[in-house]
């Protein structure tokens, strides 16, 4: 075994491993005893295409080249296809219309206008029509969204509209008679983990709506996925007690499933999510979420009382199920995710589609330690730490490792401890990891997630220093290596911890925010108010604003920083990373800017990834003084004195 310094490992896993090796997997979907999916094609500039699993020839491509299955519906985009009797209904990324895909033909265009995008549809079979959240940007101004129907048996439309008195909608769900249509609504300034109405409308013959009854009037609560069971009843997660749990309507009243303090659901960041799925005789198929962990089990609707299922995963998500099979996305802690089937008869499961291969050897894997730590005000927050592991190299006995803080987006998000290579990257190379849950991270009860109301910008850079002061108290990292770096929110913070902090070395950032008045005046309708609950309402609160603005605490930039930014953004654009760029290289602290065409909030082409992680290691060797192993591409650094 090699001594050398943390930092200075060789690793198996390269940028390009890291970045390209696993195709993303969401959305599954049956249609009859066929199982689709969406899968995201990072080797093809990051587009998604839709698959199908022949139990003959495995995943078969369904979407023809040219076509890139993705809507941009809240930028953050929903689920955006469905298929009925083999006919695929999908949106287009390019041109954001409905095209409809029958089997062995090319699609055709469905609806017709510019400005207008799709998702979240499901299927009317009574009047042979979908029904879909439709968002219409052909006006000035803020975005309209709305509830439309449409017409599948005549000429390409743009729908019918069915509800547009809500500032946004989710989830229209039809009922099995076809005689009830239910769906979600919110209104700013909420976003849909605060406060969410729920309703049920009866549908006319001809296809309107009659009266709509809101089944949660003067209950403050999140609402997720109503789904119609067989017999009528309606039902659905809210989070009225604390915790996303299940709730019924039976025609007559609201009840509580169960009581229990568990998260079955998630912050709707994409429309469409499937936390559950509906199986025969009164039973649902669920995932439990705690701080200990998720597992997956069936809920008795009747009693209340949950069967755990014991599989070797620690995550699931889309969950779908017939005929005594479910089919969900599991996640392992030392392999890429997998569509697993599951007979919830015997409990017996199958792998069906591996989203990657096992290349790495598990000596250099680091698998997680979840670690709760003590916060401000004597609270407790969680992460994930990954010490540095390398089959081939050990540190010299008196050193410490570079400790890298990791602080998700969002920031009403969540990190889990689900397999993934872009981690190994650094924990290969002698880099410690810790992955935070700060307060305002979801999974951990609404109490927890709204611990971040008026907050944000204090409670999760206190719980970063938190965690890293945590760990350095216990040996684990180096105190005067301390890096942190975030996408988004988490870029929010990162810059954050460099303008108000001196814990850290060095940072980086990806698309993070800089500035929290312009992000108010000029981010997109979705997370346009978002800031009134996480900061206070603009132009009200100015001066919070200013205050916790890294832009204007330059002062405090003594710190290296690296920024990565798409600049198709919309989410957080460009000039945000632009601005923090120029001011710290005017201020003389060493920095270097990273774009990349065509990329919006987040970046999809392995290409770009592998750009981002290469020049982020190539940074920290510079400002820390160390010498990564292997060629990477030179970065321009600002003001930088070797």
């Amino acid at each position: 075994m090699t001594i050398a310094p943390y930092g200075t490992w060789q690793s198996p896993i390269s940028a390009a491993l890291a970045a390209g090796s696993t195709n993303g997997v969401l959305s599954l979907q049956l249609d009859g005893k066929d199982l689709y999916w969406l899968e995201s094609r990072p080797l093809e500039g990051g587009r998604y295409t839709l698959m199908r699993y022949d139990a003959d020839n495995g995943p078969v491509e369904v979407t023809p080249a040219g076509f890139n299955v993705r809507t941009r519906v809240h930028e953050y985009g929903g689920t955006p296809f469905l298929v009925v009797d083999g006919t695929v209904y999908f949106s287009n990324f390019a041109d954001q219309a409905l095209y409809k895909q029958k089997p062995e033909e090319a699609p055709t265009q469905l609806s017709v206008s510019d400005g207008l995008r799709y998702a979240d549809c499901s299927y009317d079979a009574t009047r042979n029509r979908l029904l879909c959240v439709r968002e219409d940007h052909r006006s000035k101004g803020e975005a309209v969204n709305a509830l439309v129907a449409i017409d599948l048996s005549g000429e390409p439309n743009d729908g019918t509209v069915l509800w547009q008195q809500s500032d946004f909608v989710g989830y229209p769900r039809i009922s099995p008679d076809g005689t009830q249509l239910a769906w979600i609504s919110w209104d700013h300034p909420n976003m849909p983990w605060d406060n969410v109405s729920l309703w049920v409308a009866p549908v006319e013959a001809e296809g309107e709506l009659g009266n709509p009854v809101r089944l949660n009037d003067g209950i403050n609560e999140s609402v997720l996925q109503p789904d119609w069971a067989e017999d009528g009843t309606l039902y659905f997660l809210a989070d009225r007690s604390g915790w996303w749990n299940m709730h019924q309507f039976d025609g007559n009243g609201v009840d509580a499933v169960h009581e229990i303090a568990a998260e079955l659901g998630g912050p709707l960041w994409a429309l469409g999510l499937d936390f559950f799925d509906l199986l025969p005789d009164k039973q649902a198929l669920v995932e439990n979420s705690t701080a200990d962990g998720v597992t997956l089990g069936v809920l008795d609707l009747r009693s209340g009382e949950t069967r755990p299922i014991d599989l070797p995963y620690i995550g699931y998500g889309s969950l779908a199920a017939r005929d005594g099979i479910a089919y969900f996305l599991a996640g392992l802690s030392d392999g890429p995710p997998q569509i697993v089937s599951l007979d919830l008869t015997t409990n017996e499961h199958t792998v069906i589609h591996e989203t990657g291969e096992r290349v790495v050897a598990p000596g250099y894997l680091s698998e997680a330690d979840t670690i709760t730590f003590p916060t401000a005000g004597g609270g407790e927050a969680y992460g994930y730490y990954y010490a540095p592991t390398n089959a081939d190299y050990q540190a010299p006995a008196d050193e410490l490792p570079p400790l890298m803080v990791l602080m998700h987006g969002g920031p009403t998000g969540a990190t889990s401890p689900v397999f993934s290579l872009a981690k190994q990257f650094w924990t290969s190379r002698g880099f410690a990891v810790v992955d935070v849950n700060y307060r305002g991270s979801t999974g951990y009860g609404r109490h927890f997630r709204q611990a971040l109301n008026g907050q944000w910008g204090i409670v999760d850079l206190e719980d970063a220093v938190a965690a890293t002061e945590y760990l350095v108290s216990q040996k684990l990292a180096d105190p005067n290596r301390l890096l942190i770096r975030g996408g988004s929110a988490g870029g929010y913070t990162t810059l954050s911890a460099l303008a108000f902090t001196d814990v850290f070395a060095a940072g980086a950032n990806y698309f993070g925010v800089s500035d929290l008045k312009a992000l108010a005046e000029h981010t997109h309708k979705f997370e346009s108010r978002y800031l009134d609950s996480m900061i206070g309402p603009y132009p009200e609160a100015a001066e919070t604003y200013a205050a916790r603005s890294p832009i204007n605490s330059l002062d405090g930039f003594n710190s290296p920083l690296i920024t990565f930014q798409g600049l198709e953004d919309k989410v957080v654009p460009p000039a945000q990373s632009e601005m923090i760029y120029e001011a710290v290289k005017a201020r003389g602290t060493p920095t270097a800017y990273v774009t990349f065409e065509g990329e919006q909030h987040g970046f999809r082409s392995a290409e770009n990834n592998i750009t981002a992680l290469e020049s982020e290691l190539y940074f920290y060797g510079k400002v820390l003084g160390f010498e990564p192993a292997g060629e990477l591409p030179e970065v321009e650094i600002d003001n930088l004195v070797e």
